[in-house]
């Protein structure tokens, strides 16, 4: 999944004595998004309830069972896993089954790496076991280092280092007249998802690619590295998919539709997916010899990593020699399903989620998140024990497959795409999680009610409410934007939601409004992906009480309890209406932006003013001169938003209204909300990838796990495609209004009733 990077260290919050997690006291001037007064103190004395009955040691003894050993798709200690947690949730009083999709799932038959000009090195290709860590020399049951969905090849050519492998990096490259055509390029972790840096390599025309985790991002120039500290020592290798996910997720052979046993299958060879060249991860220490064996210009400052080498662009002299093979099998995933069918409402349903398949023994990625899960499930089993039930229904989802590429989410998705459309009113995920901040990121339909969660969780480190103390990071280290709403706006912004886990299927190509939350901040290191993240590392570096998976468990059992429970969904749009409108803003200055900057440039081109010597030693070639950028007609976007700003309003002073509404009416009510984020899908997708169809958010084309807003507008900007802008921006403006028309719907049902 998504690594969560070290952007949490603010000044002045530094980590005090862990203690357990606990809420803050509810008081009557606390209300709840969608329950009225008294439905409202009882919802609060049923959470304090469920506090109690959250054990840290529970969390800590599943994943220290869960992480015993490797679990990738297709081992069997993935199977054993989730017939062990389907056991558990069957104990707990749920309807419980797994259900079974069949995908590709290759792997590695042959990994060959050699330096072969002007020196000789064969690359190790592997991590050395500590035995500080238990688990990290289960050789025989691990998963070599490599890159999932790579293609098979055999490639020997010149090596050129192109810093992240990222769009930008090769028009630098081009400005120093290097071109990657017909060789070997290297690039560093970061900057991108892995997978666009084959993929834009091939594009350039590169033959074959290498990843390699520099120290100054991940190792030795972050602290001490394992096991004396946390960061990725000089054989750790990053695993990790490079499906082309911004294209779709899920089962590469079956796009759009699940990978039942029986399913049409693409030829793997031909799957658009796949990447089209050869693609390795390696060590920093493999990486040292290749990159020491360089040429040609020197690197730009910024390019330059913590190896204790010059670094050279190349081409050459050093020659690689890369050749890889693949088991090309399918195999099962077990995507554990656990129902807890609803008194009232069992026709609506609220999923919870996350996955249980890692790359090696994935305590942090992604057992933080699955144990803090089933102890949620666990305690909501012993409030049913008391006489309560759920007015909605609620359903636990442990997800097979994830790392791959969304595989077990994606298909289950697929296979159940009408019944999930019809029924699911919110999908709550979680990944890994640690020590530290907040962070939290969905349907910003949710952001108020996921406010009122946050203010009623407090954080086991500080003592004060989870939100409070994000918004204190925020004030402290953030971004300019990011302080002045951390000071001004009475909620929390959450971020969109890319891609990088399971949520994507159900917002993205689906329309369900979606959250997606965890901790992090100072549990960072250098395991991800690798034999390292063991239940060790994570007991020693990460969140060693469970403090912090305990609050995760209050965090998402507020949002499951309060969605299960209210008198009306707890939907609001005038958060929605605020975010979208800055977006609309944020697009129109890229363009404004790109349009002064093409006219600077062309002026300074023409005028020959153009810094060429910027460096005597390197002159730099001039940009290429780029097509004018024209007036786009916003207008539809601008009355869009116009519209869904009105009918928030409408909702709003509807729902604040002293209106008491019938059942027949709050079903009414109910389903208008839930599915109003369906009105953002367009019937036609994104152009050049029609599987993610949300208008709102979508991961990036080229940043993989990043996301853009409003994607079909911003893209075809950055891209330069104005023909194309103009179509989005009329697409977009058409999604919004129709999401207006039904939240002024829902106002319809929610105001006072009609005269007889």
């Amino acid at each position: 999944m998504l690594k969560r990077y070290a952007f949490f260290l603010a000044a002045g919050l530094l980590a005090g004595p862990l203690a357990p997690a606990q809420t803050a006291p509810p008081t009557e001037a606390k209300p709840l998004l969608g329950f009225e007064p008294a439905a409202a103190a009882a919802e609060y004395q049923l959470e304090t309830r469920f506090d109690a009955q959250l054990k840290a040691g529970n969390l800590r003894d599943w994943m220290k069972r869960l992480s015993a050993h490797p679990h990738h798709v297709g081992s069997p200690y993935d199977k054993d896993n989730a017939e062990y947690m389907a056991g558990l949730f069957k104990s707990w009083g749920y309807d419980t089954r797994i259900d079974v999709s069949y995908v590709l799932f290759p792997t590695p038959k042959l990994r060959v790496l050699e330096l072969v000009g002007p020196t000789k090195y064969t690359a190790v290709l592997a991590e050395k076991p500590v035995p500080e860590d238990a688990t990290s020399g289960q050789t025989a049951e691990q998963l070599p280092t490599y890159n999932c969905f790579s293609r098979d090849g055999d490639v020997t050519a010149e090596l050129v280092f192109v810093n992240y492998g990222i769009p930008k990096d090769y028009e630098e490259l081009a400005r120093r007249g290097i071109d990657v055509k017909g060789k070997v390029v290297i690039a560093r972790y970061g900057g991108s998802w892995r997978g666009i840096k084959p993929k834009v390599a091939a594009e350039m025309g590169a033959i074959g690619c290498l990843i390699y985790s520099d120290p100054k991002d991940d190792g030795y120039a972050q602290g001490d590295v394992y096991p004396k500290g946390p960061f990725r020592p000089e054989t750790g290798a990053q695993r990790g998919s490079v499906l082309d996910m911004p294209t779709y997720p899920g089962d590469p052979l079956t796009p759009g539709y699940g990978s039942t046993k029986n399913a049409k299958r693409l030829d793997y060879k031909k799957a658009p997916t796949i990447t089209q060249i050869p693609v390795l991860p390696i060590s920093y220490g493999d990486a040292l010899p290749l990159l020491a064996a360089l040429a040609g210009p020197m690197a730009p400052e910024a390019w330059r990593g913590a190896l204790p080498i010059p670094y050279h662009l190349g081409p050459g002299p050093a020659r690689v020699h890369l050749q890889l093979a693949f088991n090309w099998k399918t195999e099962p995933v077990y995507n554990v399903i656990a129902t807890l069918k609803g008194s009232q409402y069992p026709d609506e349903w609220i999923m919870r989620g996350n996955h249980h398949d890692a790359w090696v023994n994935g305590a942090s990625d992604p057992l933080s998140g699955m144990v803090a899960e089933l102890e949620e499930a666990r305690a909501l089993g012993e409030l049913v024990k008391t006489g309560w039930r759920p007015k909605r229904t609620v359903m636990f989802c442990a997800w097979d497959g994830e790392e791959p590429g969304l595989l077990g989410s994606t298909e289950w998705a697929e296979t159940n795409a009408a019944a999930i459309q019809k029924h699911v009113v919110a999908y709550l995920n979680t990944d890994n999680s640690d020590r530290g901040f907040l962070d939290a990121a969905g349907s910003h339909t949710l952001e108020k009610f996921f406010n009122q969660v946050g203010r009623d969780v407090m954080d086991p480190e500080k003592q004060v409410s989870i939100i409070e103390r994000r918004r204190a990071y925020d004030l402290v280290e953030g971004s300019p934007e990011a302080q002045k709403d951390a000071r001004d706006r009475p909620d929390l912004r959450i971020g969109a939601l890319g891609s990088g886990s399971d949520y994507s299927p159900y917002l993205q190509h689906l329309g369900i409004p979606a959250l997606n939350v965890g901790f992090g901040g100072e549990g960072e290191g250098g395991e991800y992906h690798s034999i390292f993240d063991s239940f060790d590392d994570f007991t020693r570096f990460k969140d060693p009480t469970f403090a912090y998976g305990v609050a995760l468990a209050q965090t998402m059992g507020r949002c499951t309890l309060r969605l299960a429970d209210a008198d009306v969904l707890p939907f609001e749009f005038q958060n929605l209406s605020n975010t979208v409108a800055k977006y609309g803003t944020e697009v129109k200055q890229l363009a404004e932006t790109m349009r002064t900057d093409t006219e600077k440039q062309a002026k300074l081109l023409a005028e020959k003013r153009f810094d060429l010597v910027s460096n005597p030693d390197q002159p730099l070639l001039p940009p290429k001169p780029q097509e004018a950028v024209p007036y786009l007609n916003f207008a539809p976007l601008d009355n869009a938003l116009a519209k869904l700003e009105q009918s928030a309003q409408a909702y709003d002073q509807a729902r604040r209204g002293p209106n008491k509404l019938s059942e027949d009416r709050k079903k009414e009510l109910d389903q208008l909300l839930y599915q109003a984020e369906q009105q953002l899908l367009s019937v036609e997708g994104l152009p050049r990838r029609p599987w993610y169809r949300h208008q709102l958010y979508a991961p990036g084309f080229y940043t993989g796990y990043g996301v853009k807003t409003l994607p079909g507008i911003r893209e075809a900007v950055e891209e330069r495609k104005w023909a194309e802008a103009d179509e989005q921006i009329r697409r977009t403006g058409a999604a919004i209004e129709r999401f207006a028309g039904q939240v002024n719907r829902a106002a319809a049902v929610a105001g006072p009733a009609p005269v007889q």
